[in-house]
């Protein structure tokens, strides 16, 4: 197994949140775990997706225009 499981301390650490915070997000189902007994634990790999998954794109005033252009 190449991948180590992570605590939620440790996986607030990497995201500079908060452990209540990652507990909300394990809570909402938005971040992959596993569960070892009645432990929570994090493979490197999800909180890797998760962030991935949330990445904003910034977007130029031409693209911005075109979408509003699009929704409205």
């Amino acid at each position: 197994m190449d991948d180590e499981l992570l605590t939620a301390d440790e996986v607030a650490a990497r995201l500079k949140a908060t452990p209540r915070f990652v507990r909300r997000l394990v809570a909402e189902r938005r971040i992959a775990f596993v569960k070892v007994g009645r432990l929570v634990r994090f493979e490197a790999s999800a909180v890797t997706a998760y962030i991935e998954r949330n990445r904003v794109v910034p977007m130029t005033r031409a693209h911005l225009r075109d979408y509003l252009g699009e929704v409205a």
